[in-house]
């Protein structure tokens, strides 16, 4: 499968779509997740394109995991999470929707269950409320 540059993913990193935004660099970009599988669910991708893992050059798959870890760390102390759940899908077999490589990062709390991928918008209200939540856990983290 080709890199399609109208994906969803390359209009937001392009300012051509909204996105609830919580880290940006030259290279990546964090952002809530429509429909989340829980609360908190955030998505990191890269600039670069990439239709999946597969895809990508080394050098942006790891500035990609770079933020990836990051915003994990953020999300888990936002949502006071038990642990985090790091999830990519590579290949429409696999699950993935959108064929720009992103990782999914959900807050996991025991005995809790996610809700099923893709299935409900989350309320614009609770998405830049939780993306609030994540952008001041970044700044917390960044000063100790």
């Amino acid at each position: 499968m080709s890199y399609d540059s109208e994906n969803i993913f390359a209009k937001i990193i392009r300012g051509e779509a909204p996105a609830y935004k919580v880290y940006e660099d030259d290279d990546t970009l964090a952002f809530m997740d429509l429909m989340p599988q829980a609360e908190g669910h955030t998505l990191v991708i890269p600039k670069s394109p990439a239709v999946d893992l597969i895809d990508i050059e080394p050098i942006s798959l790891g500035k990609t995991i770079s933020t990836t870890q990051h915003i994990a760390k953020a999300v888990k102390q936002a949502f006071n999470a038990d642990g985090i759940m790091i999830a990519q899908l590579s290949g429409r077999a696999a699950g993935q929707s959108v064929f720009h490589l992103h990782f999914h990062i959900l807050p996991r709390h025991g005995g809790i269950d996610f809700q099923l991928h893709a299935q409900k918008e989350a309320p614009a209200d609770q998405l830049e409320v939780n993306a609030e939540r994540v952008r001041k856990a970044l700044v917390e983290l960044s000063s100790s």
